[in-house]
């Protein structure tokens, strides 16, 4: 399985990067990685979202249909997104490392036949699309 890993430290307690996070009708005051689609679709375990990330900043949007597979509010957020041939994974976790001090996991493991067809083009702009989404929620909870 190949997956795409990033980190960041956040200056605030996990329960208000959780708030953060898990608005996803409020994404587009911070995120330029991920946008939701349909805000009345809440993060719910077997619930089916409409999604659409932009992995470059200039780029245009990719849509997709994720579905939540695990909430574990104020701990981990999972969904999965397949086409025939190729799955990806998205883990969001959250770990106290200190008093108000939270680090923020962002994985995607893609698995399935085309992942070796796929992968090669969009790993380095993906991971840098994570990487920008960390900071920009580093950022985001921060200032408040």
């Amino acid at each position: 399985m190949a997956s795409l890993y990033t980190e960041i430290d956040i200056n605030a307690p996990k329960q208000k990067v959780w708030q953060v996070l898990f608005q996803k009708e409020r994404w587009k005051y911070w995120n330029t990685f991920l946008f939701d689609s349909d805000s009345k679709l809440p993060f719910q375990q077997g619930q089916e979202l409409y999604l659409s990330l932009r992995r470059l900043p200039k780029d245009d949007e990719t849509e997709f249909e994720p579905l939540v597979t695990q909430v574990l509010p104020g701990v981990c957020l999972r969904w999965v997104s397949s086409i025939p041939g190729f799955r990806n994974e998205y883990v969001f976790e959250l770990q106290e490392i200190g008093v108000g001090r939270t680090k923020y996991v962002h994985q995607s493991n893609f698995s399935g036949v085309l992942t070796r067809l796929f992968l090669p083009f969009i790993r380095d702009d993906e991971h840098r699309g994570m990487q920008r989404m960390a900071r920009e929620l580093k950022r985001y909870v921060e200032q408040f």
